[in-house]
């Protein structure tokens, strides 16, 4: 009976027994006259998760906590409310129990700030501090911010936080974090005085592909040179051949993406003119102001949900017509629908520029190509004027919604939102385009067209009706582009000229009219066109070694890849 009750005390005091909180343990620290002590005290709040830690340090530092000696010769710590009444005074609490503290009379203790001891810190305790603060971001808070905090200790190379950063792998379960850790790590300890230990770090480093180690690496050769240790040398220079390896596959990896988002870009923009070229047979030099109209309608649309603009509608004979547009003010995740709204009414608007142009234009100029080219570039410039005019002869600025302006790393290569939501959107119109072509009545209609013209106005088929359609069909894919590069580079007046070339590349190496074709040519001159960038390191040459080998295709291959076959004589 009397083991029974024995266990039962034993068993209910450890039920019973509570950790210490962060403000008990910061509380004692303060009241601690041993300075080691203190630092002991401090650097164990590390192990106190969700404790806040870094914000009690903070206020200790910035001379928020006092030490308060009552009557009896009891010192506590304490903190003061801000307000203070007529005699400066101020209620004290207590601040492990941030309860509020009395006096002999029982009413609340009022204290001068200048008649009590303001805790003090050494330089000892003020490293202690800091090595915990940056330790609790590493416990603490969004991954990010932990990711940022790991990399920075790594990059001090500081022996003394060096056991910290092992706990915390330890303890780690994300596995990003736990790269991060492993990094620091190895980064802190090639400090180390021990050969074996540098070696080590090296491989680790070498193993992991740490491009952030490389000026370290390259530090410690030099050391290990001078103090004569080859086996040190051999080891780095192992690791960073296997680093400068990872660099290459992470280069190739990020440029092959790169050339994917831009190869979806042009595709999208080339569909369009891929079908009203080989419908018409219409050079459309201002299929890139299309391109302009999606993005700038984006822009419009992105300040509709903000703070509104002003824009100046020129009338190129009097005075430009000031029209206020006002904004919702919108925030958050309201703000960034914008561009959920945007990308349908840039193909509307740029749909209707089209129509608009087709029926003015366009329609009277068919089968005389030499006019046609020479009018639409007239009309491109008019209307890069008209944009420079309304918007400003500088770039505007759209910002990306939230869910786009973030990205995936997967072994260091980066994948960014925005990017992805091209490619994916991409190949979401490549099928709608497919089914409209093979599947509705329109699209049975423009590949009647396409194939006869003759027999299908022959057979009854409205072939000026198909061609407006068509018009505006390929000018709405264009302001949808237009829309995906304002997420990803810049908008101004100018920037339809910069890919109506890439664009008519794109159509007539993939072949006039057809839609494999058009995908192909467009994923293969977006990803020739970032690699050579990336090799070359320079984006002019790389364009024109790019013109230069469609062209010495072209010579070989005049149709195109895949030459689409009509049912007239001449094919």
């Amino acid at each position: 009976m009397f083991r029974i009750l024995i266990a039962l005390i034993t068993f209910l005091g450890v039920v019973t027994a509570r950790a210490e909180t962060a403000k008990e343990i910061v509380a004692k620290a303060i009241l601690e006259s041993d300075s080691a002590e203190q630092v002991k005290l401090v650097r164990s709040l590390v192990e106190v998760s969700g404790s806040g830690a870094t914000d009690l340090l903070t206020l200790w530092k910035e001379g928020g906590i006092y030490i308060y000696e009552d009557s009896a010769g009891k010192r506590m710590a304490v903190t003061l409310k801000e307000d203070k009444d007529a005699e400066d005074k101020q209620i004290a609490l207590q601040f492990d129990t941030g309860e509020g503290m009395k006096d002999a009379s029982g009413a609340p203790l009022k204290l001068v700030v200048v008649d009590i001891e303001v805790a003090e810190t050494d330089s000892k305790l003020r490293t202690a501090m800091k090595e915990v603060q940056d330790l609790s971001k590493i416990i603490n808070g969004d991954l990010k911010q932990r990711l940022a905090a790991v990399e920075a200790l790594g990059l001090e190379q500081n022996p003394e936080r060096l056991p910290a950063l092992i706990a915390c792998r330890d303890k780690e379960k994300n596995a990003s974090v736990m790269k991060a850790l492993r990094q620091a790590i190895a980064l802190t300890q090639l400090r180390d005085p021990s050969t074996e230990v540098k070696i080590a770090a090296c491989k680790e480093l070498g193993e992991m592909g740490s491009i952030a180690a490389q000026d370290s690496l390259k530090q410690i050769k030099k050391d290990a040179s001078e103090a004569k240790l080859p086996d040190v040398e051999k080891a780095v220079d192992s690791a960073l051949a296997k680093i400068a390896s990872h660099v290459t596959f992470v280069n190739t990896g990020g440029t092959l993406f790169r050339g994917l988002s831009l190869g979806s870009i042009l595709l999208v923009a080339a569909i369009g003119l891929a079908i009203t070229f080989g419908l018409m047979g219409v050079i459309n030099m201002a299929h890139g102001e299309m391109i302009a109209v999606g993005a700038y309608t984006t822009y419009l649309v992105q300040n509709v949900f903000g703070s509104g603009m002003m824009l100046n509608i020129p009338t190129f004979f009097w005075k430009p017509i000031a029209i206020n547009i006002p904004g919702m003010k919108l925030t958050g995740t309201s703000f960034d629908a914008y561009f959920l709204l945007a990308l349908p009414l840039s193909f509307l608007v740029a749909a209707f520029v089209g129509w608009l142009l087709e029926r003015g234009i366009i329609r009277f100029l068919y089968r005389r190509p030499l006019e046609s080219l020479l009018a639409t570039w007239g009309v491109s410039l008019v209307l890069q004027q008209l944009f420079r005019l309304t918007f400003g002869a500088n770039n505007v600025q759209v910002d990306s919604p939230a869910w786009l302006s973030g990205n995936w790393t997967i072994n260091d290569i980066i994948f960014g939102w925005n990017r992805v939501f091209v490619i994916g959107f991409a190949i979401v119109i490549v099928f709608g385009v497919n089914l409209l072509l093979k599947k509705t009545p329109l699209g049975l209609l423009i590949r009647a067209v396409m194939q006869n013209r003759a027999m299908a106005s022959c057979m009854g088929v409205r072939t000026e009706r198909v061609n407006m359609l068509t018009f505006a069909l390929g000018s709405g894919l264009a302001g949808l582009a237009g829309a995906f590069l304002s997420q990803i580079g810049n908008v101004g007046p100018e920037m339809g000229k910069l890919y109506i070339v890439d664009c008519f590349m794109t159509v007539v190496a993939g072949g006039v009219g057809n839609l494999i074709g058009t995908v192909v040519s467009a994923l293969g001159i977006g990803i020739l066109d970032q690699s050579l960038q990336q090799m070359l390191g320079n984006p002019v040459l790389g364009k024109i070694l790019v013109l230069a080998g469609i062209i010495l295709f072209l010579q070989w291959r005049p149709a195109g890849l895949f030459a689409i076959k009509g049912r007239g004589l001449e094919s």
